[in-house]
């Protein structure tokens, strides 16, 4: 695919490789540094890594886990694709529901290493033991590709070091010069945070899937510039397009702004769980799925520091100027920028929307930013070497702030400890049958199937409307019900043990976003009543029975006897 880009750039053909492979191999290795100083976590024990992998993440990669267990490949597509144990008693194709197309390849790919190394006799990893101190006993941490962990990880940070080798291309490609390529990689790490989470999130769906977005709207860019663009360059947007759509649910949705916005905004409206989001945003529609998005930070508006971020590193001003300029000149030939310019119009709209999504709307910043390099747009500055030295000092104001956010980043240290959990899933493993079924906290949840593959009712996958009618009979405990009600809801469900956390029933991150407040725009009702969690907090009995607890959980049991007269 690089090879259709590479035919209009002949002159850079020994300079391209290098600095492409230059900027690849620094974006690995800071994804990778940021990981490892977060988590500490090649010296995390195995179950540590699992646990370090919270919510969705420990659910994706579940999946993998499952996988590489199995006796064989075949064995472990088979189960995945006939999972009883992610919503129980349910029988679903999680490769279907989830995406997990990147889990069966990497898993694929470990059970091959694994097979070569034991043959050759080589070693895989490396381990130790840890001491963790006093009261707690000593773990085996491993580092080296045997790990499947470090496996797991390692090849996501590989193929978004790679991305950073396509973002190259791509601003080199738009703006006629290499400088405009280095534009857009500093662009990206002056504006790391803004840009990307994946080294925070590695499992996520978009750590696998955005990086082919950006080689596709490359190829899109080239076939928009080419008068008769080639067979071999439809095949390769096509192919690039595919690769972007099969690991995440949400790659639709992008694909239509590059369409037509209205169209977007159409689809939007019509998935239905969507359409109640943004009809919460603008008016004072509210029930208990719309809030269980609107009250994580992530899904509500743009925070009014990222535009402030934006404009420290001078991404912004610098991005106005170059729209401003594509649209003085748009009487001349300027589809392809024009069209740059409405897409990041798109995704500006988007972003002030639903904060998560500015991850969409910062790298194109980036990429917008290397127009500052192009002769085309900017000729009446003068001579190129005036050109450059202006770029030259706007990159050096650009670092001043870039820099001092690349150190923030690389000044977060930290070591991974959840020992309340910990003891959880430790005793989930001794204590219960295999078969026994749990529900709990979405995040949680994730947890005991990763790390005990006990059957649960509720994950974090909140998109299928099954699993949100699922997990809001399960949160009921969250609510202001009375205890027999929530407990017909688990009979119902055939839960065993519910994993019931204090920090749910009083977290609130905003007024009205406490999990008793949610349920009180559903269950009126009730409102005004002591919430159920906290009268469970206090005695379980007798509707329940407290079988574990430490500081941070406790395990209610279903009576078992009332389960059998049904």
């Amino acid at each position: 695919m690089f090879a259709i880009i590479a035919m209009h750039c002949q002159r850079f053909v020994f300079v391209f490789p290098f600095l492409a492979a230059l900027a690849g191999y620094l974006h690995w290795h800071h994804l990778s540094r940021l990981f490892e100083n977060d988590r500490h976590f090649s010296h995390l024990s195995g179950l540590e890594k699992e646990m370090a992998f919270r919510t969705e993440m420990g659910l994706y990669y579940s999946y993998f886990k499952t996988i590489i267990e199995a006796p064989t490949f075949l064995n472990g597509l088979y189960l995945v694709m006939n999972d009883q144990l992610t919503e129980y008693p349910l029988i679903i194709n999680t490769l279907k529901r989830f995406n997990l197309y990147p889990e069966v390849v990497l898993a694929s790919w470990y059970r091959i290493y694994i097979s070569i190394m034991d043959f050759l006799g080589l070693p895989t990893k490396m381990c130790w033991s840890i001491n963790r101190g006093e009261g707690m006993s000593a773990v085996d941490g491993c580092e080296g590709m045997g790990d499947p962990a470090y496996f797991y990880v390692t090849f996501v940070f590989l193929l978004n070091g790679l991305m950073m080798s396509v973002f190259f291309l791509y601003g080199t490609y738009l703006s006629g010069s290499r400088l405009g390529g280095m534009v857009t990689v500093l662009c990206f790490f002056f504006n790391h945070g803004e840009s990307t989470r994946v080294m925070w999130t590695p499992p996520l769906r978009e750590s696998f899937s955005y990086p082919f977005l950006v080689l596709q709207m490359l190829l899109l860019t080239h076939i928009l510039r080419t008068r008769n663009p080639s067979k071999k360059a439809m095949w390769a947007l096509g192919i690039s397009t595919l690769f972007f759509m099969l690991p995440w649910q949400f790659a639709q949705f992008v694909l239509l702004t590059q369409v037509k916005v209205e169209l977007f905004l159409l689809y939007f409206l019509t998935q239905a769980h969507i359409s109640s989001l943004i009809k919460s945003k603008f008016t004072s529609y509210k029930d208990f799925d719309t809030m269980m998005y609107t009250c994580a930070a992530e899904f509500d508006f743009m925070e009014m520091e990222t535009p402030l971020r934006y404009m420290k590193t001078l991404l912004l001003p610098v991005n106005m100027l170059v729209v401003a300029v594509i649209a003085g000149l748009v009487r001349l030939n300027l589809c392809m920028l024009v069209y740059h310019s409405l897409q990041l119009v798109a995704f500006a709209v988007l972003a002030m929307l639903i904060m998560r999504l500015k991850l969409f709307l910062t790298p194109h910043m980036c990429i917008m930013a290397s127009l500052m390099c192009s002769k085309q747009l900017f000729a009446w500055i003068g001579e190129k070497f005036k050109l450059h030295m202006m770029v030259f000092a706007v990159l050096a104001v650009m670092a001043v702030q870039g820099l001092a956010n690349l150190q923030a980043q690389w000044g977060i240290m930290g070591e991974f400890s959840n020992l309340p959990q910990e003891q959880l899933l430790e005793w989930i493993k001794d204590n219960t049958r295999p078969n026994a079924v749990f529900a709990g906290a979405m995040p949680t949840m994730a947890s005991v199937k990763l790390s005990t593959g006990r059957p649960i009712v509720n994950h974090p996958h909140y998109e299928d409307a099954g699993l949100r009618a699922r997990t809001k009979l399960v949160y009921a405990m969250y609510s202001r019900k009375p205890a027999d009600v929530v407990r017909r809801n688990l009979m119902q469900l055939e839960v065993d043990y519910f994993v019931l956390e204090d920090s749910w029933c009083t977290r609130r991150s905003r007024p009205g976003c406490s999990m008793p407040e949610i349920w009180d725009v559903e269950d009126p009702q009730n409102a005004g009543k002591v919430p159920l969690c906290t009268l469970m907090s206090r005695d379980s009995r007798p509707h329940f029975a407290t079988v574990f607890q430490n500081n941070v959980y406790k395990v209610l049991k279903v009576p078992r006897a009332a389960k059998e007269l049904r």
